[in-house]
């Protein structure tokens, strides 16, 4: 994982007001709960004192109280009471365990994974989106985030994973695709085409006014959307797990209609669409070896892969600055 980063790891409505949730993401067990004020805490999920789950616990007055010896646990994953030594004894500033800061919007639960002080104000979210609504779904994939977020930067699939869904047309030439990354945001125009056998495809910068074209972004360091049309949205975040685990989040984002019931049904209907394009990739993902993509990782890539190849060199360039 790239360290010092912004990470989407659940949706909101997945953590409820009263009782305290555990999951795994980067690498680590977590528990999470809300506070008095309805404000998220993450902490990790293992008691100081004798090791046991803290997420099993419940939630006092806003604080996680382990079910082992009541030991309470504030936010910043320090004990504030040790019911054994009574009310009235100072904690030794020992007992804490790691904290995660966190955020909340656009319906997404995000932690920060990095120093403390490093992080910007808010993580970086496509804001447009806020235009639109949406349905959703999760998925578990057995494979390391980098491989589930390389398949959405893979422009030469299409015709043959997806051949009865998104990628009928025979459409097996791909031309570019032209590449543009602006610090951490990466967008690529795709320019497929059908191949007559009399022509080569176009380099990137043969292409011409290639802002026209139908486009992607992916943002460092888990999230994507795809511009289906001006009122049609794909939206994916890539949660990593562990090293061979991943958990998507996908969205079908639409303003087409807005009148209520109808755009129930039209969102349902996007999901289910989106569910089968999904599963289409997954069943071929999934068997990819080695499970976590590398920069230098011995595969034989084409041009159509320029997506890939820019999102592992910025992906390589973000974790090398993150060691400095």
């Amino acid at each position: 994982m790239i360290y010092n980063q912004w990470y989407v790891i659940l949706e909101s409505k997945e953590l409820k007001r009263n009782k305290p949730l555990r999951v795994k993401r980067i690498n680590e067990d977590l528990a999470l709960w809300r506070n008095e004020k309805g404000g998220v805490c993450c902490i990790a999920d293992t008691c100081r004192h004798r090791g046991v789950s803290l997420s099993c616990g419940k939630i006092v007055s806003g604080q996680l109280e382990c079910p082992f010896h009541g030991f309470l646990y504030n936010e910043s994953g320090e004990v504030t009471l040790i019911p054994a030594n009574g009310k009235n004894s100072p904690v030794p500033k020992t007992m804490k365990v790691n904290s995660f800061k966190t955020y909340e919007a656009y319906g997404f639960i995000f932690i920060w994974w990095g120093d403390e002080g490093k992080e910007s104000k808010e993580p970086f979210f496509f804001k447009e989106l806020a235009e639109f609504s949406y349905s959703s779904f999760k998925d578990h994939w057995n494979v390391h985030y980098s491989r589930a977020i390389e398949n959405q930067l893979d422009v030469v699939h299409l015709p043959f994973v997806h051949k009865t869904t998104i990628g009928r047309g025979n459409k097996t030439l791909v031309n570019g695709p032209v590449v543009v990354r602006e610090d951490e945001l990466i967008t690529f125009y795709v320019d497929n085409a059908v191949d007559d056998g009399n022509a080569l495809p176009l380099k990137p910068e043969d292409i011409k006014d290639y802002e026209k074209l139908f486009h992607l972004q992916f943002h460092f360091p888990n999230i994507w959307q795809n511009f289906i049309s001006d009122k049609i949205r794909a939206f994916a975040a890539f949660v990593p797990v562990d090293e061979e685990n991943t958990i998507i989040y996908i969205r079908y984002y639409q303003k087409m209609i807005n009148v209520p019931l109808l755009k129930e049904l039209m969102n349902y209907i996007g999901k289910l669409s989106s569910i089968i394009i999904l599963r289409q990739d997954k069943r071929v993902v999934i068997t990819q070896l080695p499970k976590k993509s590398q920069l230098k990782g011995g595969e034989h890539l084409i041009m159509g892969d320029r997506p890939i190849v820019e999102y592992r060199k910025h992906r390589q360039e973000l974790i090398d600055n993150s060691i400095l």
